[in-house]
């Protein structure tokens, strides 16, 4: 797009906060141009989005008037975007699938409308759930059947009727609408993010609903105190095992979960128990699906897409947006909108933006932290601009919203406000702690872990950007990976996991460390933290969808609850120390206070200590050694109170600390701290104190 910034030397373009972001980072200094030049591509965007659409506020609200859409006069209007086709016609049930009966009108720049007059009596010529399609007639004369792009409910049909999903019209009567009687949470400062699949978030081989996870899933994140359920696979994809990353209708929520009203249900609910509710959005890429996709949706192979190699991602084999277009624009920033306003969901996390960024993809680039990675000629600055807009336009109308970027290149400024010249997410996933974690437990024996290496990872996130830590991804949690309690416990889980067998030296250490290696993630490696859904308790086996591969078996395709309902089991003793921490979180807040000072670091003897948000943490990892009397610093004076031992035995240990006994500090300074204390430290152990009052 061309506007009057972009025709300006780079030097001319104002960027209102950029000193804040060069003085933070000098060694943006040289970039300085390449920022300047970015952001006067997204003003001339600002510029022609208020000047032609009415700004953000009316741009974004696309999906009112694309697809098709009931009157209060019973009329149907339908408008699309479709720049490479020849005639558009709407089809189906209602007019016995007479293809050609009802052809839309041309109008300028690629878009075509129709209005479809009301019955005699004042009804809707196509009643609600009526199957319905597009026909396309190519430059070739072909026609095609369609889905619309804007399309907001579709299902995929019984197997004797085939593969390809079927669209239906949305248009419940009014006493049929969800009605959301519950606000949105007030700002939440420290995220404890609960990561979820509706399907799989049930003991049952099959797929889970909606209604079942607002009704025995919602609790348990509660219990468990976490305040953020971010949900995966939500916008409809036509492959289940996809995990929801290959999207063939973006308005759409998956209907094999239920309906509309159900999902918006379990938004109503979880604000009623004041969780946050983000989706997990992909306009990364988009699937190659042409008969329930976007691909190929004009009769063209561009349309929504770069046409030619640009267009795809090898890799995923899938399709690449053209973040160019102004109509793509308006797709993908309506899309945004229609879940927060349509379903009340209260941010994003933006998948693939890696990908995005860049126009290998990141492929093969290993991000070395140089910043000539960043800037030049790799960068797709179509792509950057686009999420500069999708975050402009969230955090302008939603205050309160929060976004997320996946990002494992550590690309600077990405979470600063657009108008420093960054991206403008709120977090990034902290990618290489789970990363760390899977090669250690791999590669090394317990007293060779560089303990100095795993602060490093934890701690190495740019200052003043937020990050998202977590211990373990979702991706190690499919087949062909382990989780972490897998690579820990590995087939004893199968055999020794009851309180009543006896404990094994496998399964004493799987516990210890699983607990450890949470609480470190969760108390240094970011300013939010989290959970894949079921790891809070050891997941004992991956994570396969239904496919050929395995005979359409939904047997690893579910999460067992049961086994961390199950008294008799251990599983409870790492969910109950998961709630602990998260409720110590909750109390302290060390996630949004500072990004602690890590005081102690022993290689030899396996220790680390660490203060954050006024609590001391504490850990031993070594593997038969414990401490007494061992020496820590500490800043503030005063007298401390064990608030969370890993060691209890409420969490499976062995309870080797008391917690009746208060540590007094000492004016004698220590580990670069202005006082100390001697503290008596388990084998296996962490711990943390907290400040009497």
């Amino acid at each position: 797009m061309g506007g009057k910034w972009s025709k300006l030397s780079p030097e001319e373009i104002p960027v209102p906060e950029i000193q804040q972001l060069l003085d933070r980072d000098p060694y943006l200094k040289p970039y300085e141009k390449d920022i300047r030049r970015r952001y006067g591509v997204y003003l001339d965007w600002v510029d022609g989005i208020d000047e032609q659409e009415g700004g953000f506020e009316k741009f974004t609200r696309a999906y009112d008037e694309y697809g098709i859409h009931a009157q209060a006069d019973g009329s149907i209007k339908c408008r699309e975007w479709a720049p490479g086709a020849e005639a558009l016609f709407l089809t189906g049930d209602f007019n016995k699938w007479n293809r050609t009966e009802f052809p839309y009108t041309k109008e300028e720049y690629g878009k075509w409308s129709l209005t479809i007059p009301p019955n005699s009596d004042g009804t809707p010529r196509i009643r609600h759930l009526s199957e319905i399609k597009v026909v396309v007639k190519d430059k070739q004369w072909n026609l095609w059947d369609r889905i619309s792009p804007w399309a907001t409910y579709v299902v995929q049909p019984p197997k004797e009727q085939g593969y390809v999903f079927k669209w239906l019209f949305y248009n419940p009567p009014a006493e049929k609408k969800y009605e959301f009687k519950h606000p949105r949470p007030q700002k939440t400062l420290s995220l404890r993010i609960y990561e979820s699949h509706v399907g799989i978030a049930s003991d049952e081989p099959h797929v889970a609903t909606y209604d079942h996870f607002t009704d025995e899933v919602i609790p348990r994140i509660v219990k468990l105190g976490y305040n953020t359920i971010q949900m995966m696979a939500v916008m409809e994809h036509a492959y289940y095992a996809s995990f929801g990353y290959q999207v063939t209708s973006f308005y759409a929520a998956s209907s094999r979960y239920g309906t509309p009203e159900q999902l918006k249900r379990l938004v109503d609910v979880a604000h009623q128990n004041g969780l946050n509710v983000l989706l997990d959005v992909v306009h990364s890429h988009a699937s190659k699906n042409v008969l329930d996709g976007l691909n190929q949706w004009d009769g063209t192979n561009a349309g929504y897409f770069h046409d030619g190699a640009k267009g795809e991602h090898c890799l995923w084999d899938s399709r690449l947006f053209n973040y160019n277009n102004h109509e793509v624009l308006r797709f993908l920033l309506s899309n945004l909108r229609w879940y927060l306003e349509e379903y009340k969901f209260d941010g994003f996390r933006f998948d693939g933006v890696t990908s995005m960024l860049y126009h290998t993809h990141g492929m093969g680039h290993g991000f070395s932290g140089d910043y000539n990675e960043y800037f030049g000629m790799n960068t797709d600055t179509d792509a950057v601009v686009y999420l500069m807009l999708s975050n402009a336009m969230i955090h302008q109308l939603y205050p309160n919203a929060i976004t997320i970027a996946e990002d494992v290149s550590g690309m600077p400024g990405i979470c600063r406000p657009v108008t420093e010249g960054g991206v403008g997410f709120d977090y990034r996933l902290a990618m290489a702690i789970p990363d760390k974690w899977i090669e250690i437990l791999k590669k090394f024996k317990d007293e060779d872990w560089d303990i100095a290496n795993i602060i490093h990872t934890l701690t190495n996130r740019r200052w003043m950007e937020k990050a998202v830590s977590y211990a373990e991804s979702h991706d190690q949690a499919l087949v062909g990976d382990k989780t972490l309690a897998f690579w820990l416990m590995d087939k004893e889980m199968y055999t020794h996991m009851s309180t009543l067998s006896e404990s094994t030296p496998v399964i004493e250490r799987g516990i210890a460390l699983h607990k450890m290696i949470r609480l470190l993630t969760c108390g240094l490696g970011g300013e939010a933290y989290l959970n894949f859904i079921g790891n809070e308790f050891g997941h004992p086996e991956w994570l396969d969808f239904p496919r050929e591969g395995n005979n359409d078996s939904y047997h690893y395709a579910r999460r067992q609850f049961k086994l961390v309902d199950d008294e008799m089991l251990k599983y409870k003793f790492l969910a109950k120390f998961d709630a602990a921490m998260n409720h110590l979180e909750a109390k302290y807040g060390w996630l949004h206070k500072d990004s602690g000072f890590v005081s102690v670091k022993h290689q030899g003897d396996k220790v680390i200590v660490f203060e954050r948000g006024g609590l001391v943490f504490v850990f031993n990892f070594h593997h038969s050694s414990s401490f007494p009397d061992y020496k820590i610093g500490v800043d503030v004076a005063g007298k401390y109170r064990i608030v969370l031992d890993s060691d209890e035995q409420e969490f499976g240990g062995h309870h080797r600390l008391n917690h009746s006994t208060d540590y007094d500090t000492m004016n004698e300074g220590f580990a670069g701290r202005r006082h100390s204390m001697m503290v008596y430290i388990p084998s296996r152990t962490a711990f943390v104190l907290a400040k009497v009052d």
